[in-house]
């Protein structure tokens, strides 16, 4: 009989080790962050019912909805009509359940179904798997982590300002500096297709000047042409995507740009009160630029909309998000308004890997490893470990007898930075041998004396 050589699914990775401890080290900061802002941790199965995920997503999403087979003999409820009808028939006989495509609409079905027990606003965040029967291709996965984070039941801004406060701080303690925190809203949008004399036409609009920074003003100037608006209306939209100076600056523009129309003088406002918050809370405006060109989301985003990029690398976006208000709506409770973004924990780590910037003991799973000659000195080590363990210092013992170069080799591989070495000598002057892997110092010491030293490492 043949091995079978083993695989991976396609779109599906394995994670290491090192990746594991880089992951872990982004997660730990976005999850400590969200916390500082009172949000609180939620998660929702792997697996929702297929009724509560269809529909949700248009006709695309649908098609990439991982299905689970029913248990046991998932055929039987199939007829010979159905097989004849095809998939479409088949199909709801044979699955009712399916892998989460996102967090969002399990979100949307946990504040309906818990909503009396909620407190709202309700602030929370949830860190998971999502899977999407996509095609595999550099940068998209089948199964991939997103880490949203939402506030609803309050239309108040000071949410999106410290979404703004949330993202400035993850990025600092990434140490991350060259990026841009890019804001508009979805008003200003609508605004501007009815001041150029193109009402309704904003989705129209939005998709053309989506595309301004890969083809250009030119190329963008004939796509909406096409789409049938007129020169006249392009001429008139120019100035706003020429629009250069400062966030004051842009905002007094549109102002005046937008005076004709409530909708656009609405979203302006927003984003002035947005911008008077950061104020209030004593932040700068540092890396966060109003963007009157901003689109995305449109079918979904009712108001503020963010999206992060870092600067110099070959990532696009890898932050982003907005305000919504009917996040419930497709299970029957209305009017539930909010506000969420999302971090792209993939694309974050190819950032910081492309900019070099994960710390150096990302990948050290203990802080110190015994080493010994004997039998003896491996029983004395034993309790060297066990006291290393019971203040809280990461710590291994070589499990076989070996040689102590094969000992050091170990500890050096695996990133640990001090060997504690336990010999007769060691035995009869109740001390051990604390040797340094990066320096190659190595001292004759007391336990406690030890301890220090590698707490103060």
């Amino acid at each position: 009989m043949s091995i079978q050589k083993p695989s991976l699914p396609k779109g599906t990775r394995d994670f290491g080790p090192i990746q594991m401890a880089r992951r872990n080290y982004i997660f730990k900061i976005i999850k400590e962050t969200f916390q500082l802002y009172g949000y609180q941790q939620l998660e929702t199965p792997a697996m929702e019912n297929l009724a509560v995920l269809t529909g949700k997503y248009g006709d695309e999403g649908d098609q990439l909805l991982y299905k689970i087979l029913n248990s046991g003999d998932f055929l039987k409820k199939v007829k010979d009509p159905d097989l004849r009808e095809g998939s479409t028939a088949v199909m709801p006989k044979v699955a009712e359940k399916g892998l989460r495509y996102d967090l969002t609409v399990p979100f949307a079905r946990y504040v309906v179904m818990n909503r009396h027990e909620i407190n709202f606003p309700f602030k929370r965040f949830q860190i998971q798997p999502v899977w999407r029967a996509d095609r595999p291709q550099k940068g998209r996965y089948r199964e991939f982590y997103q880490c949203d984070a939402d506030v609803v039941g309050t239309d108040s801004l000071i949410c999106e300002t410290e979404i703004l406060l949330m993202i400035r701080k993850v990025f600092f303690r990434l140490k991350l500096t060259d990026y841009n925190i890019k804001i508009n809203n979805r008003k200003i949008l609508t605004g501007i297709s009815e001041v150029i004399g193109e009402k309704g036409k904003e989705s129209a609009l939005c998709v053309a000047i989506d595309k301004l920074d890969k083809i250009g003003w030119g190329k963008v100037q004939e796509e909406l042409l096409q789409r049938g608006f007129s020169r006249d209306a392009i001429n008139k939209l120019e100035p706003v995507i020429n629009l250069s100076g400062g966030n004051l600056e842009k905002i007094s523009f549109m102002k005046q740009f937008l005076s004709s129309s409530d909708q656009g003088m609405k979203g302006i406002m927003e984003i002035e009160e947005i911008f008077q918050l950061l104020e209030e809370f004593g932040e700068e405006e540092d890396h966060i630029q109003f963007d009157v060109v901003l689109a995305r989301g449109l079918s979904y985003y009712t108001g503020a909309i963010f999206e992060v990029k870092v600067n110099k690398v070959s990532i696009g976006s890898v932050s982003g998000g907005g305000r919504y208000d009917n996040l419930t709506g497709v299970f029957g409770m209305e009017g539930v308004s909010g506000v969420g973004f999302s971090f792209g924990v993939d694309r974050i780590y190819d950032v910081l890997q492309e900019l070099n910037l994960f710390p150096d003991d990302h990948n050290q799973s203990s802080c110190a490893m015994i080493g010994y000659f004997d039998e003896e000195g491996r029983n004395y080590g034993l309790k060297i470990l066990n006291g290393l363990r019971s203040v809280n210092i990461p710590a291994e013992i070589f499990p076989d007898y070996a040689k102590v170069k094969k000992q050091f080799n170990y500890a050096d591989r695996k990133g640990i930075p001090f060997v504690i070495l336990v010999g007769s000598d060691e035995i009869k002057q109740h001390k051990i041998t604390l040797k340094n892997l990066k320096t190659g110092e190595q001292k004759l010491m007391t336990f406690e004396d030890a301890i220090g030293t590698i707490k103060a490492s």
